[in-house]
């Protein structure tokens, strides 16, 4: 319980310098989301409007010190601003539509890759000099060698250009009415098809060599000679005394890789033109819309600490080790 704890209070202290840096960097650049809302409706709008929109920002003439209590006391009610991009709607809304996207695509696609890759990884070391080991890693690294977005654009010239197989971009037609129906669920899948397997086929390289590798040299651990001498089946040997330990680098590595799903497969949503959080954010450079880059930074920020902080439970569940170190 002591380690639990000390890890949270480092994750809420990494959190707070988060919050800090969200506040403050924005502040330091030049010109502000007023001003550039401003230039957009010139002439649309009197100069006194201004003002009014310096406060719709949180922008206002009081000191640092009481914006920045502010700032938190709105962050810690979810209160994240206004869009200037998608004026009037709050950051929070715009974040949120894009999210569900984001965590769907990106999500599907790293969920995928760490398993498959995973799996192949066992199977390499297993039986090692093999046809799967001396075919499938090569192959796999090769591939992972190419830029996501060129594999992105590949597979959608070769499969929606020139076969016309799947769709050439966007989450779903605009012919389908949203909704938890079949047509809509259907058409959704299919729309994924393209993007979820260029970033499978990009990344699964990565866990498969390192589940690889990792577990060769379990392997010749003196507990894993010890399992087969007590005459335990090769299955069992692979599974719960060889590849359970050699998990622990692949999932911190899963961690880390789910955390960074919130921020998107940028070049990948721009590529087939996915409304999720890499497509937002472009969206929010090219109007200088701060306060929305505020929020998805926020928001990554806070996604990789917590999992992390998630990494580091089911690390102390996997390894009696670090059990026996804290206890």
């Amino acid at each position: 319980m002591r380690y639990i704890l000390k890890r949270l209070g480092f994750y809420l202290l990494a959190a707070w310098v988060a919050v800090t840096l969200n506040f403050f960097l924005p502040r330091l650049m030049p010109g502000d989301p007023a001003t550039a809302l401003f230039a957009r409706f010139r002439g649309m709008l009197a100069p006194e409007a201004m003002d009014a929109l310096r406060e719709t920002f949180g922008l206002t003439e009081a000191p640092l010190l009481v914006q920045y209590v502010t700032y938190l006391g709105h962050v810690f009610k979810g209160d994240l601003g206004i869009s200037v991009a998608y004026f009037p709607a709050p950051v929070l809304q715009v974040i949120g539509n894009g999210l569900v996207w984001t965590v769907f695509l990106a999500g599907t696609a790293v969920v995928i890759s760490f398993a498959i890759g995973t799996l192949l990884g066992v199977a390499a070391a297993w039986w090692r000099f093999g046809k799967v080991d001396t075919f499938v890693p090569p192959t796999a690294a090769f591939i992972g060698a190419f830029p996501y977005f060129w594999l992105a654009m590949v597979a959608l010239y070769a499969f929606g250009f020139t076969l016309g197989w799947f769709p050439l971009g966007h989450a779903y037609s605009d012919y389908v009415t949203p909704g938890f129906n079949f047509a809509f669920i259907a058409d959704v899948a299919r729309h994924a098809v393209l993007p979820v397997g260029t970033v499978v086929i990009a990344t699964l390289g990565g866990w498969l060599l390192t589940m690889r590798n990792t577990m060769v040299s379990v392997l010749g651990r003196d507990y894993v000679n010890l399992a087969r001498a007590k005459g335990l089946s090769p299955r069992q040997v692979a599974l719960r005394y060889a590849a359970r330990n050699a998990l622990l680098p692949s999932v911190t590595g899963f961690g880390m890789a789910l955390g960074f799903v919130l921020g998107g497969s940028l070049l990948t949503e721009i590529v087939f033109s996915y409304p999720g959080q890499g497509y937002l954010l472009v969206q929010a450079v090219r109007s200088q819309d701060y306060p929305l880059m505020q929020g998805i930074f926020l928001v990554i920020t806070l996604a990789v600490l917590g999992a992390n902080f998630i990494v580091d439970l089911v690390s102390l569940w996997l390894d009696p080790r670090i059990r026996e170190s804290v206890s």
